[in-house]
């Protein structure tokens, strides 16, 4: 953003006193339930002088893995960190993320973070930050649009590659026999869903002995991955393995099997892989609840950080930039891996 925009975001962000809401200090409402903001007082004020103004948007609160990443960017862009943040939750509606993104810009904040519901309707309203010289950062799932310059960067996950690694293991750790495989997706058209699909689908065509039973839609939750095993379930079928496209997903599955009364996981024929790696999600898998649980990391705060300061020293960032990640297997996981992680 150019000086003399600098100059005027006091005075903008005044008059968008009413529309938006920051967030002024470390260790915030990190797992705040849904909603506008994640401010307890819903007014915002304009911005304390040598701040940078940060207007971040994110999906919803839909699972774990969610809450994290939120906790993440909270804490990385504080204000003792020198930074307002202005928080709005999508509540998984993709038109409440483009209206946020532009009372982003009617604001003139400094940048723009934001966290994907889908890959594609982005190209006009990123045009219009691009318009006012807002830099946006992109965080977790990618966007598909017609120019790869309307966003700065992306700070994420391989999703393809999770998925690959989750059916790579189901080759060597499930032998020759057939699989019959429920496949419970994740928010259709996202690059999660996408590129985990995607993984399990090349494994498909590789393995003529796997087959898939029953696939639908979780959308990320709890509660309408429950609803999904349940269907599947009253539908009779012969299954031992369940994909889960995140743990809330996969827990949901559980509950489902759990009241049908049909035991899963390490010590019997149903096994159960699930994404994201979360603390509950990795308990699990130590219980020989979850089989395989493929790390997707969510701590994206600290890297956005780090690209902000090189863009305020005139520098320019990396493109894209993967996070670190790992599986781990009931058969071998240990309290202490567990014990020694963030989230």
């Amino acid at each position: 953003m150019t000086v003399a925009k600098k100059a005027v975001v006091a005075f903008l962000t005044t008059l968008c006193v009413l529309l938006l809401t920051p967030l002024a200090a470390c260790g915030g409402n990190g797992g705040s339930p849904s909603g506008a903001s994640g401010s307890a007082s819903g007014v915002a004020s304009a911005p304390a002088a040598g701040l940078i103004s940060v207007g971040f948007s994110q999906v919803s609160v839909e699972s774990d893995w969610r809450i994290a990443n939120t906790a993440s960017i909270k804490e990385a862009l504080c204000e003792a960190n020198g930074y307002q943040l202005i928080f709005k939750d999508a509540q998984q509606k993709l038109e409440n993320q483009l209206e946020a993104v532009r009372e982003f810009i009617a604001a003139a904040v400094d940048y723009i973070v934001i966290a994907p519901i889908t890959e594609t309707g982005w190209d006009e309203v990123l045009q219009e930050a691009q318009a006012a010289d807002i830099p946006v950062i992109l965080v977790g799932r990618m966007i598909d649009v017609s120019d790869d310059s309307l966003y700065t960067c992306w700070v994420g996950s391989d999703f393809f590659a999770e998925g690959s690694k989750a059916a790579k293991w189901m080759e060597q750790s499930l032998g020759s026999g057939p699989l019959n495989i429920v496949h419970i997706q994740g928010t259709l058209g996202s690059s999660a869903q996408i590129g985990r699909s995607a993984g399990l689908e090349e494994g498909l065509a590789r393995n003529s002995n796997w087959q898939l039973v029953a696939q639908g839609t979780g959308d990320f939750s709890e509660t309408n991955g429950r609803d999904f095993m349940e269907r599947t379930l009253r539908q009779n079928l012969n299954i031992n393995l369940i994909y889960c496209e995140n743990d809330n997903m996969a827990f949901g599955a559980m509950e489902a099997l759990d009241a049908a009364r049909i035991p899963y996981g390490r010590s019997s024929d149903i096994t159960l892989v699930s994404f994201d790696g979360t603390r509950r999600g990795l308990e699990n898998t130590l219980a020989g609840r979850i089989n395989l649980d493929v790390e997707c990391n969510p701590l994206h705060g600290p890297r956005v950080a780090e690209i902000i300061q090189q863009m305020e020293k005139g520098l320019t960032p990396i493109k894209r930039s993967f996070m670190t990640e790992a599986a781990f297997e009931a058969a071998t996981i240990t309290q202490a891996q567990i014990d020694g992680r963030d989230y």
